[in-house]
């Protein structure tokens, strides 16, 4: 069963570590520059690194649709810079995944694949796609809706350890992204984990640097540009998350409830 998917960051690349387990074959589509924050944890990387492996499973840039196809064969993930995700027409794939994660649909439609799943808010199952996955933390993450759309955005990131927006750095200046640390390394607050235009990026909290732009990405003021994971455990950093984990479980469950591949 081939598998497209709209988006290679974290989550996105969760969605795939799952449905690549299940023994599907997995092709992602991204913007030429990602944004990926959680990088070590993105199969988005492929596309700047050429490849990457996340948990055992390794990804590697495609440049065309035949080669999309001949990797995701291979068992590999192929990952194309493909904003639009026009290789969907030529591969005619059993499922596709919106996991942009834009908060809104971007262009999907129900009529593109058998099983068209949208990721979190900004789609209607039954309108634009056939079933959505629930991305908001709490009782619900990864509940598959089949009528309906998913929780609507607070614009408030999930807490973890007791801190929310805190954890979360965003960038100071509009310009090139310059970091100064890596992901994984144990930060306090007030250190400088990037730069931006001669502005400096700085911690918020203590903890573990989770995630932090890569070197040379424009970015504007105010930009999500970096986590901390208070938890403080460098190993999380670099394994798929329990939300990315509950999501792709649910993508899994609705692809093959409407593929009828159980049947």
């Amino acid at each position: 069963m081939l598998v497209v998917i709209r988006g290679a960051g974290d989550i996105a690349t969760g969605i795939a570590a799952r449905l690549h387990a299940a023994g599907c074959e997995v092709v992602m589509c991204d913007i030429e520059r990602p944004t990926t924050v959680r990088r070590t944890v993105a199969f988005s990387e492929a596309i700047r690194l050429g490849a990457c492996e996340v948990e055992g499973v390794r990804a590697r840039r495609v440049d065309s649709v035949q080669d999309a196809r001949a990797a995701a064969r291979s068992g590999d993930v192929a990952v194309l810079v493909d904003p639009e995700a026009a290789c969907v027409r030529e591969l005619k794939p059993s499922a596709l995944v919106d996991a942009i994660l834009a908060k809104r649909n971007l262009g999907t439609t129900i009529a593109d694949a058998p099983a068209v799943i949208g990721v979190g808010p900004g789609f209607a199952a039954g309108l634009d796609c056939h079933a959505v996955v629930e991305t908001k933390r709490g009782h619900y993450l990864g509940r598959v809706i089949w009528e309906g759309s998913a929780i609507p955005n607070t614009g408030v990131p999930g807490v973890i350890a007791g801190h929310g927006a805190d954890r979360v750095l965003r960038a100071p200046a509009a310009g090139v992204f310059e970091p100064v640390l890596n992901i994984g390394d144990t930060v306090h607050a007030g250190d400088v984990a990037a730069r931006v235009a001669g502005t400096d990026m700085l911690c918020t909290i203590d903890g573990v640097l989770r995630g932090l732009l890569a070197p040379g990405v424009a970015v504007t003021e105010g930009m999500k540009a970096g986590d901390i994971d208070p938890r403080g455990v460098r190993e999380h950093c670099f394994g798929i998350s329990d939300k990315a984990r509950a999501v792709g479980g649910g993508v899994l469950e609705a692809v093959l409830a409407l593929t009828g591949a159980l049947r």
